[in-house]
């Protein structure tokens, strides 16, 4: 100990040495004897750094030493920190002075400060003082940026000038990866990596499918912060099936004192949403950092010099409980905000001093909590602006906290005046408003604010007067709330106006809306769903009208009385009462009441409000109750449709319902002028789902009336007119199904069929389209010039002003839409690191674009690194003369905010550019034979216009993120910079970004302009195409619809000619080519470059990313989409010829008009070849065999050549020339979901559609379970109940369907069964013979959706994703993989595992990967495929030998299982296991479907090696002897056994070999068969095996093994032996499920089955002279047999036939059938059904065991016979033919096994039918049946030897005399020597213990 602390000391502290000591001292198990050595600078140094190595808890170690040694050991803890840490002492000591080994880590600092300061009272006043400036010097350097320690706790010791508060998430640049040590990181790594992708504590819930730990929510906080409150939303309101898990509990760390870590009781969330001001919520603030930077917290603590001593819990809590009551809604106690601040006022002035101290304590907290106010949502951030007002208002704080307080309001008064800090600075200044006068100065700073004409006019009156210290004589009123909150905060004043903003248009408000992090209804920002029926938006907008006479108060109450009170039989007294009340001057606001207040929210008492108005008599009431009818109607069809307002669209049925009663029903009709309802529907159609969502409900509601109407019912022409629009809507496909329901609802209460109606086409009407006038948006108002801000602040505002030149007008209204659309979604999500921050001045953003620097050819977009050569730094600048290191961070600070910025800029330049130059070129060049001069052009124009859209949107934020990016850098790289220091970095990162924004802004023009390129060469396909066609056919391509367009409407100046394109318009494009934006003119050489290579080559563009779903865009090569098509083209017309040609049979007219329709649509597919045509091609063909598809008794020939011509279109549709497999199998299944209801349970069409692998199951599964509506749709339950018999019950064992394919059908049948009073008949039988047939070991978990759920899902995503990877995500997963490598590898990994892997997590998320649940999927996927692809790789390289290829791979494989495993273990916590499988399964099914798909492809090239490793590993990491891995260990089992039988040999043979190499190793047998508690695993086990016996079956069958399936069989053998020797209960237990698969002439394999018996049992020996059978005391005793074979006794009625046969011998026709009943077909090998043959057998055998044991007796050879089960036997024996026999006796064979019941019985049974058989024949046929199973090599039976000794031995049988035995010298031989062995006594030992002799 004293050697190695001298060698510490002498080798001056170094860290490496002391690492080295600790090392040592933790392999010798040393350590706390080390820590007790007498030196203390080395102890303590060794304890900082074990404490860093979670060896050791600091905290409670140096206070353990204080107590021990006292002031010796404080001084010696002082001096440490003094040599560590000079700064502690306020010496000026450059951070990167210090070696980096030397410097000590913030959370080290912070815990030994913590004790001292704790010990500070009791030593010397020296020692003391020390301390305390140490604290003081801490605080000042923990403020600096720099990164985030891992978790450090608040330590209530350091409270005044220490505050652990101001190290929250704000202050540290998000954009480095905090160095974290071990568990506690993987808490703050894990913490945004909620998979969800919400910032840790804030945002929506997850809805993740594998959440991660979650936020580390709030572990600590300042006492009493309303942020404490505020915490991330409670671990419970995640709707995720695996909910989020807060790390709290598995935070290894130091505990702060007295404070509570996780979420206890005092970390409720009250506003969820808004993160935790504390240092534990590391992951928590991602957002920009808005706060007022200025002040540092450090002045918030010192101008409450009152708190300078500890705050006790006690007033931390009731803090706590103030704030929590100000946040609360009812029913919880809440306290209105006058309500606080009188309290405030009282406690202030308390002489109680702990009122006093929960005084300082709220107010301190607040101004804490103010940098964080940007995260709170808008409601509670107006309640806290109304709180900070409110407390400059009553003079609550004075001096330097009133000049912070109004600071604060001042900067945020100053934030863009839409933001939400601004509407919180308008809310606080207007709660003080009457103070201005006293500030004046302070008012010449607000007046001066840019904006501060858009402030509210009352306000602008206060600060004006204010200037001159005086107040408004009027003291004006107004409304100071932002847009959001409008609707929901606003009380319904009797005068005031609310205020309008200039920025209240639709699309700014779901621009606010989007940014709001509401997360629980409770607080949203929109009305809730619970409350139905919230007239808020019917009150706002009558807020803004003017103004009508409303009665008293006390009148109003009346009237409501009167009201509440009304029935129809009181009508007419009513009236009356309020006739004399109400006068004349107060009915408007009576109408107003009755249609707000009454007849939009109580629908059930509209016929009653309607007889009240008739009663009453006043006609001009009933026209003002209609006119507010329809202001009300019309509120709600312009309100804002961007959020699913549930409340508006039942107000708007509410109302329409009410309209017709007023109108309609009384036929009266609605006026063009007030509402039309027909050019509604129109509008709705054309602006989508939403508005249809609010308009067809509105108008079925309106129409309902007609059928109270003698004028206005069907058919009045004005009624069937709008019917017939709502027809032609109804018949849209993809129309919801809610909106269908109404009209049909509708027809149904008009008594009209929606078949009769005649659909107009007036929705699709261009024509009418254009002169609509619009009644669902609001009115566009022109924009005041006056505000220029609210119209510079998003596109998305004018998108009336910005006509994209398109051909049509309808192409302009769509791209301008496409336009705002983009605009909204840019501006609603703005990238987390870029902050707006005050300090850039805005004067340094350029006016106009500067010249261009770059030529095109000069900058590459292969990869982010091209950027490197061309970054540029400017030597000149002040800063890099000083400090030249910090040139390195420009390059990455550069290439940051391109990676940042250029996702979104390429995808909305695109989008935008590709519109234009579609529509243009298309119009341009309508009448232009030559393609490639289109293609050219097309080329040069969006090249162009992209680059000019990626410029004008990315200069100014790539401007300013690079220089917040550099600023951040260079400060954190100078520590602690002085003001002159920070002035010189803002000029340095402004220059450095103002010299780089031109190269970034080009590297992303140029990325944006080479994904353009492919896409227009898509969208112009088909125009390529036609041109190419008609020059092939000879002809010159015109299109003649322009050429007559052009002729008629166009002057002759502007008009097109046919041929080629003008040479003046061609120089329009040519220009295009050379000046690209941003990039230098181009050469004639460069522009040559740019000339497309000819179409034909390139005519199938790359796939990008850009074409997610619409396989309109799709690209496919078409001329062989064409060649598809024309042959079924010939097919079918051939096809149709033959069957009107034969006159013998005539055909339904439904199906030759089916065919002709058929016919029809295929020619026009062929013809147009796009996604729609063959959309409408593919519902002809599926609707043709759904409707006429039916078994035809006169001619099944033609019936199946009918099925086959369809099939042959869907097939054709499927072919990958054509649209491919996933788009028609997806078209197929939305057909069959949505086709009409009288031939959608077609079970001919439907079976034969799911045979051809044309449906997508899972899909249909949860539309069958849906439609069957709980047993009330009966059509929907037959047809379920048909489909699983035909596919689970008939054709169980060779069905293309499986049971997990109809999960939600089963389960919905399972409980029609169970609950419904009457089920359908056969329903209850089909459920049991389902639970029969269901082995209980096979799928042991029957949870929602089945265990295998997951793994189905993960091999359909590797199925389904091949074309829509997010664009740069393959590189990520490379780079991330890579790293992940060389992490793993690395020696700190070796040290340190969790570590290391925490460090990778905190990259992935960097990188977006755990965002949500599709995102990682595909990680998994794409990592999977580029291990496989690199091992490929390495398999092909020829000089290598085996050995160093496998080396080679699994050095990766191995890296990359160990990283599944990691995250499967730390995913969710302990107690949460259904996150680590879900995510396990996920994982699987992706390596799964990954094998799958590529042994599809590869196939003879198809490797194993990758995939066996793979799954090898990861099942020997996940069975180590973790307790966390053991808690799960089952369904670690489960998942794997599921993937491997969907692995299994016959669905990929060439994965054979190493699934049997899986399946048998030692870890996976023991853990099946030994480990797992109470033989759980055995039933999963036994269906593996299944699984491989039915593989190898066919081969065996035929007895000749080619080599492959020999070694399979060999290995087969093996893994039979190895479990005959260690587990033969487990082959007693399933020898029945076995033998029933393995072929009749396997005879070894068989007996190697038949041979286990229990290991506590000894077998008497057979060669035992008069052994009697019958005495041994085992024979008693049944097997336990554990498949249950009487389920496969099918069909049922057979089933009921046995069992009454066996009790009372009739039916007496039942012995004559039992061989038809067995026989399946003629074939010879094939004619009887084996299954149900070895099912009859043993079910007949043990009903006579109980029959015989129910009379008390024992099975022998008397009691057996003359008995209805022999007679069953007999017959058998007898009927049966040759190979029927041998079957039958085989399987009483198979049941002669190790002593029991079912040997003896089964052992008689063959000697009785041998001793009563009627011809020899049977007795060869058993003779052979016994011999072929002895002459094998052993093992043989226990009970087939003493079945043949008996035969041999026992004259009753007179074996020797039968001719058989003598009928050929060879045959005799060989009885000879069975006999020799088997009478000779002990000459041969029976196979004890289960050995084997070969």
């Amino acid at each position: 100990m004293h050697a190695m602390a001298e060698w510490y000391i002498r080798g001056d502290s170094d860290q490496t040495k002391l690492s080295r000591i600790l090392d040592v001292a933790q392999d010798l198990k040393a350590l706390s004897m080390l820590l007790n050595a007498q030196s203390f600078p080395f102890v303590i140094d060794l304890a900082c750094l074990a404490s860093r190595r979670e060896y050791l808890k600091l905290e409670k170690w140096l206070t353990d030493k204080i107590r021990e040694h006292g002031e010796a050991f404080i001084s010696a803890c002082i001096k440490f920190l003094q040599r560590r840490c000079p700064q502690i002492m306020g010496s000026a000591v450059k951070e990167e002075n210090l070696p980096k080994s030397a410097q000590l880590p913030h959370e080290t600092l912070t815990t030994m400060l913590a004790c001292l300061q704790g010990c500070a009272g009791s030593v010397s006043q020296d020692l003391s003082e020390t301390i305390l400036t140490m604290v003081g010097n801490c605080s000042i350097l923990l403020t600096k940026p720099r990164q985030a320690p891992p978790g450090v706790l608040r330590h209530r010791g350091i409270e005044p000038t220490f505050n652990p508060s101001t190290l929250g998430g704000q202050l540290f640049p998000v954009t480095q990866v905090p160095q974290v040590d071990a568990i506690a990181n993987i808490g703050s790594s894990l913490a945004s990596m909620s998979l969800a992708g919400a910032p840790a504590g804030m945002g929506p819930p997850s809805s993740s499918a594998f959440n991660l730990p979650g936020a580390l929510g709030p572990l600590v906080s300042a006492p009493g912060s309303p942020s404490r409150l505020l915490g991330p939303a409670a671990p419970g309101s995640s709707q995720s099936p695996f909910p989020l898990i807060s790390l709290g509990s598995q935070l290894q760390h130091t505990g702060a004192v007295g404070t509570q870590v996780g979420p206890g009781p005092t970390a409720t969330s009250l506003v969820p949403g808004v993160g935790v001001s504390a240092i534990g919520a590391l992951g928590g603030r991602i957002g920009p950092q808005t706060a007022v930077e200025k002040t540092r917290l450090g002045e918030a603590s010192n101008i409450f010099p009152e708190m300078s001593q500890n705050v006790s819990k006690e007033i931390e809590d009731e803090a706590n409980s103030y704030f929590q009551r100000i946040y609360n809604h009812p029913p919880h106690p809440t306290l209105s905000i006058d309500e606080v601040l009188e309290m405030l006022k009282k406690f202030q002035d308390s002489p109680n001093k702990r009122e006093r101290e929960v005084f300082n304590c709220m107010l301190r907290n607040l101004f804490e909590e103010y940098k964080f106010f940007p995260q709170y949502p808008d409601k509670e951030l107006h309640i806290t602006a109304q709180l900070f007002g409110g407390i400059i208002e009553r003079g609550l704080v004075s001096y330097m906290t009133l000049g912070l307080a109004l600071r604060f309001v001042l900067d945020a008064l100053r934030k863009p005046n839409t933001s939400k800090m601004y509407y919180f600075g308008i809310a606080a200044l207007d709660r003080f408003k009457s103070r201005l006068k006293e500030y004046h100065k302070y008012c010449e700073h607000v007046a001066a604010i840019q904006h501060f004409c858009d402030f509210p006019p009352h306000l602008i009156e206060y600060v004006e007067y204010g200037l001159q210290a005086q107040e408004p004589p009027n003291r004006p009123q107004g409304s100071v709330l932002p847009v959001t909150l409008q609707s929901i905060l606003t009380p319904i004043p009797a005068s005031t106006t609310a205020y309008k903003t200039n920025t209240s248009t639709t699309v700014t408000t779901t621009t606010t809306v989007a940014k709001t992090p509401t997360t629980t209804p409770a607080i949203a920002t929109r009305p809730s769903i619970a409350n139905a029926t919230n007239i808020d938006t019917l009150l706002v907008a009558t807020e803004k009208e003017d103004k009508m006479t409303a009665p008293p108060e006390a009148l109003q109450d009346k009237i409501g009385f009167v009201f509440n009170n009304l029935s129809q039989l009181n009508l007419q007294t009513k009236c009356d009462e309020l006739r004399d009340i109400v006068t004349e001057e107060y009915w408007p606001w009576m109408a107003q009441y009755l249609v707000m207040k009454r007849a939009s929210i109580e629908l059930n008492f509209h016929t009653l409000y309607s007889n009240f108005l008739d009663v009453l008599k006043i006609p001009e009431l009933n026209q003002m109750v209609l006119r507010e009818t329809f202001r009300n109607i019309k509120v709600l069809l312009r309100s804002d449709k961007g959020i699913a307002n549930f409340s508006d669209r039942s107000l708007l049925k509410n109302l329409g319902h009410w309209l017709g009663m007023l109108t309609l029903a009384k036929s009266r009709p609605i006026l063009q002028v007030d509402i039309d309802l027909k050019a509604l529907l129109a509008e709705a159609y054309h602006k989508g789902q939403q508005e249809l969502l609010y308009v067809v409900p509105f108008v079925a509601k309106v129409l309902e009336s007609c059928s109270k109407s003698k004028v206005f019912k069907p058919p009045n022409p004005w009624t069937m007119c709008i019917m017939n629009v709502l027809a032609e809507l109804h018949q849209e496909a993809d129309l919801k199904l809610n909106l269908k329901f109404e009209i049909e609802v509708l027809c149904k209460n008009l008594n009209i069929d929606v078949v009769d109606l005649k659909p107009s086409v007036y929705l699709k009407d261009q024509e009418k389209l254009r002169n609509l006038e619009y009644q669902l948006s609001h009115p566009n108002k022109k924009p005041e010039p006056s505000a220029p801000p609210a119209m510079s602040q998003s596109p998305a505002q004018q998108p009336q002003q910005q006509p994209a030149p398109a051909a049509t007008s309808a192409a302009s209204a769509a791209s301008a839409e496409e336009v705002s659309q983009v605009a909204i979604s840019s501006s609603a999500t703005p990238p987390t690191s870029v902050a707006p921050t005050n300090t850039t001045p805005t004067s340094s953003v350029p006016s106009g674009p500067p010249d261009p620097r770059f030529s095109y050819m000069d900058i590459s977009v292969t990869g982010i690194g091209n950027l490197a050569p061309h970054v540029s730094v400017n030597g000149q600048v002040v800063l890099f003369q000083a400090h030249p290191q910090l040139k390195q961070f420009i390059r990455p600070a550069v290439e940051r905010a391109v990676q940042e910025w250029i996702h979104p800029v390429v995808d909305r330049s695109i989008k935008i550019a590709l519109t234009t130059c579609e529509q243009i070129v298309k119009k341009d060049f309508a009448l232009d034979p030559d393609e490639s001069r289109m293609r050219a052009s097309a080329h040069h124009m969006v090249r162009n216009l992209t680059a000019g859209m990626a410029m004008i949107t990315c200069r100014d934020q790539l401007l300013v993120s690079i220089s917040t990016n550099l600023k951040q850098t260079f400060l954190s790289a100078l520590m602690g910079a002085t003001p002159q220091q920070k002035e010189l970095v803002e000029q340095a990162a402004t220059a450095a970004a103002q010299d780089n924004m031109e190269l970034a802004c080009a590297f992303i023009q140029k990325t944006a302009i080479e994904k353009a390129i492919p896409e227009i060469d898509k969208r112009l396909l088909t125009e390529f195409e036609l041109r190419k066609h008609a020059r092939n056919e000879g002809r010159r391509y015109c299109d003649p619809l322009v050429l007559t367009y052009q002729a008629e409407r166009m002057p002759e100046q502007i008009r097109l000619k046919v041929g080629g394109v003008t040479s003046q318009q061609m120089a329009v494009y040519e220009e295009f080519a050379r000046n690209i934006p941003g990039f230098l003119p181009l050469t004639d050489r460069d522009a040559a470059l740019f000339i497309p290579k000819n179409v034909a080559q390139d005519s199938n563009p790359s796939g990008t990313p850009f074409q997610n779903t619409a396989p309109s865009q799709l690209t496919y090569g078409t001329d062989e989409l064409g060649a598809v098509f024309e042959k079924i083209t010939n097919d079918l017309e051939h096809y149709l010829q033959n069957i009107i040609g034969n006159q013998g049979v005539i055909p339904s007219n439904c199906q030759v008009s089916s065919l002709h329709s058929l016919l029809e649509a295929l020619i026009i597919a062929r013809k147009s070849r796009d996604a729609m045509s063959a959309v409408s091609l593919l519902q002809k063909a599926v609707e043709g065999m759904l409707d006429c598809l039916t078994s035809m008794p006169n001619d099944p020939e033609l019936m199946i050549r009918y099925r086959d011509i369809h099939l042959r279109v869907l097939k054709a549709l499927q072919d990958p020339r054509a649209y491919g497999v996933q788009w028609t199998n997806k078209q197929v299944t939305r057909c069959l979901m949505e086709c009409r209801e009288e031939f959608r349970y077609n079970v001919d069409a439907i079976d034969c559609l799911i045979r051809s692998h044309l449906v997508n199951l899972q899909q249909y599964d949860l539309h069958l379970a849906h439609s069957m509506d709980n047993g009330l749709n009966y059509m929907a339950v037959a047809f379920s109940m048909q489909l699983v018999q035909l596919y689970l019950v008939d054709e169980r064992l060779n069905s293309t369907v499986t049971e997990s394919d109809l999960y939600h059908t089963i389960e919905m049948l399972a409980r029609i069964a169970t609950h419904s009073r009457q089920p359908p008949d056969g329903l209850t039988t089909l459920i049991e013979l389902l639970r029969a047939n269901h082995d209980p070991g096979v799928l042991v978990d029957r949870a929602q959706g089945g265990p295998t759920a997951h793994i189905h899902s993960g091999i359909l995503q590797v199925r389904a994703r091949d074309f829509d990877d997010p664009p740069g995500l393959m590189e990520k997963t490379e780079y991330l993989l890579r790293e992940w490598i060389s992490i793993h590898y690395s020696a700190t990994a070796g040290r340190d595992p969790t570590r290391a892997f925490s460090i990778f997590v905190q990259q992935m998320n960097g990188h977006g990967i755990l965002k949500t649940d599709d995102l990682i999927t595909r990680f998994f996927r794409l990592s999977t495929q580029m291990c496989v692809d690199l091992c490929y790789r390495f398999l092909a390289e020829t000089p290598n030998t085996p050995t160093l290829v496998r080396t080679k791979c699994f050095h990766t494989l191995d890296a990359f299982v160990r990283l599944i495993a990691l995250l499967v273990k730390h995913s969710g916590d302990a107690s949460n296991t259904n996150t680590k499988i879900n995510l396990l399964n996920k994982v699987l099914g992706i390596v799964a479907g990954v094998l799958l798909q590529d042994h599809d492809n590869r196939l003879a090239e198809f490797q194993q090696l990758p995939y066996h490793r793979i799954f090898i590993m990861l099942f020997l990491e996940l069975n180590a002897p973790e307790a966390v891995l053991e808690a799960i260990n089952y369904q670690v089992l489960t998942a794997f056994c599921h993937t491997l039988h969907i692995l299994r040999p016959a669905k990929a043979p060439g994965f054979a070999y190493a699934w049997l190499e899986l399946v048998s190793h030692r870890v996976f047998i023991g853990r099946m068969l030994s480990v797992t508690p109470q033989q759980k695993g055995w039933g999963m086990y036994a269906q593996l095996l299944i699984d491989l016996f039915k593989f190898l079956a066919p081969f065996l069958r035929n007895a000749e093994l080619a080599k492959p399936v020999t070694l399979l069989y060999k290995g087969t053998l093996r893994v039979l032996l190895v479990l005959l020797h260690d587990f033969p209960e487990f082959l007693c237990d399933y020898h029945y499920g076995f033998c029933d698969v393995i072929p009749p002439n396997c005879i070894q394999m068989r007996n190697v089955i038949l041979s286990a018996f229990p290991r506590n049992m000894r077998l008497p020996d057979p060669f035992t002279p008069n052994l009697k059978v019958d005495m041994l005391p085992e024979i008693a005793h049944a097997p336990r047999l554990l498949t249950n074979f009487a389920s496969m006794i099918q069909p049922v009625s057979f089933k009921k036939d046995l069992d009454s046969y066996l009790k009372a011998r009739a039916p007496v026709t039942f012995l004559s059938e039992l061989r038809s009943n067995l026989q399946v077909s003629n074939e010879p090998g094939m004619c009887y059904n084996i299954p149900l043959m070895n099912a009859l057998v043993l079910y007949v055998g043990t009903q006579a065991i109980t029959f015989i044991r129910n009379k008390g007796l024992t099975p022998n050879m008397s009691t057996i016979a003359h008995s209805s089960h022999m007679d069953i036997f007999q017959n058998l024996a007898v009927d049966l033919d040759t190979e029927g026999r041998y079957l039958f006796l085989n399987a009483i064979a198979n049941q002669l096994r190790y002593p029991n019941s079912h040997t003896h019985y089964f052992s008689c049974t063959l000697l009785y039918l041998f001793a009563e058989a009627n011809t020899e024949a049977i007795q060869e046929q058993i003779t052979r049946v016994l011999l072929e199973r002895l002459i094998v090599n052993r093992p043989h039976p226990w009970g087939l030897l003493i079945t043949f000794i008996e035969l041999i031995k026992n004259p009753t049988y007179k074996f020797w005399n039968h001719e058989f035995v003598h009928c050929a010298p060879e045959i005799e031989k060989l009885f000879e020597s069975v006999a020799r062995s088997c009478m000779v006594q002990k000459q041969v030992q029976p196979p004890q213990e289960n050995e084997l002799a070969e």
